[in-house]
């Protein structure tokens, strides 16, 4: 396994990033990880060895760049921890994560080990709302893109990826928690009946007796059998458009 942890440039400066991919010399097509609140930890650098493993170049951003160099211990979560990283969560916008964006696949265009052309990427939480963006903000490029348990993708402010959904070419994929906090129980719904208005190609599922957060092993909450289901569709979806 090749890993390394690079600088990506940005409009607004230098980007640590994660990235992993096979050790052959590829190319590999390019998978975007944009990271969950709790921001950068070994548990999602093993998600992104986990992408790596399956014949593509996955990149791991931290999102948090801007604020410095944030690391949370999940484990020890906590109401101040907490408040900590929904603190860093909400300096974000769609704007700044879809410029990020730009610079991330202009990265991948400078690789040897990454295959021209169309990219996936995958979300968790509140990244959710950033792989619909930029599938509708780089359709040219992001041919499928996944969200788990995502939040704010449906809201009322003017730069909901929502509105924008018939921009996107690729396809799409949702996984949703039955229990989630984080996401009001009409958005799956009312995102299926946006989408089926739509030429986009996607799938909306709701897993039963699952929380927020089921996919992340590290978890008390983490449901095997759901969170498999979506690595395999997931990987199905980037065989199908990336491969």
């Amino acid at each position: 396994m090749y890993e390394k942890d690079v600088i990506v440039t940005t409009k607004y400066g230098p980007m640590p990033s994660f990235v992993a991919c096979p050790e052959g010399a590829g190319p590999y097509p390019g998978i975007i990880f944009y990271m969950d609140a709790p921001g950068i930890r070994e548990e999602l650098r093993n998600m992104t060895r986990r992408i790596a493993r399956a014949g593509y170049m996955a990149i791991l951003p931290d999102m948090y760049y801007r604020l410095g160099t944030l690391r949370f211990d999940v484990a020890r979560r906590d109401e101040a921890q907490a408040a900590v990283f929904l603190a860093a969560m909400r300096s974000l916008t769609n704007k700044l994560v879809m410029d990020d964006t730009g610079g991330i696949l202009a990265w991948l265009d400078a690789q040897d080990k990454c295959r021209p052309g169309p990219v996936g990427c995958l979300g968790y939480c509140m990244s959710g709302q950033y792989i619909t963006a930029a599938a509708a903000t780089f359709p040219h490029r992001i041919a499928s893109a996944a969200s788990l348990y995502g939040v704010g993708i449906i809201t009322d402010k003017e730069d909901s990826p929502h509105l924008f959904l018939d921009r996107i070419k690729g396809e799409l994929y949702y996984a949703f928690a039955e229990t989630d906090r984080s996401v009001p129980p009409n958005i799956p719904g009312d995102l299926a009946k946006l989408l089926s208005k739509t030429n986009v190609k996607h799938e909306i599922k709701t897993f039963p007796g699952t929380e927020h957060g089921f996919a992340f092993p590290e978890r008390a909450i983490y449901n095997t059998l759901a969170a498999e289901e979506t690595w395999d569709k997931m990987f199905a979806m980037w065989k199908r458009t990336l491969k």
